[in-house]
């Protein structure tokens, strides 16, 4: 089963819980994180709307 690891968001309101969180400034600054961390942890990075990456592990 997939297992959310991280959020990368640009709304801190949007997350909740025991997440590790990336604030961003922007939406372009977002989605390069979420594509930075998608690499980094061997993960994949599903948009969930204009505000909200979640960063899955594949494993």
């Amino acid at each position: 089963m997939a297992k959310i690891i991280a959020v990368v968001t640009v709304k801190p309101d949007k997350v909740k819980g025991g997440l590790p969180a990336f604030l961003t400034a922007d939406e372009g600054e977002m989605t390069h994180i979420a594509k930075l961390l998608e690499k980094i942890l061997d993960a994949a990075a599903h948009r969930l709307g204009d505000d909200l990456f979640i960063i899955v592990d594949r494993h």
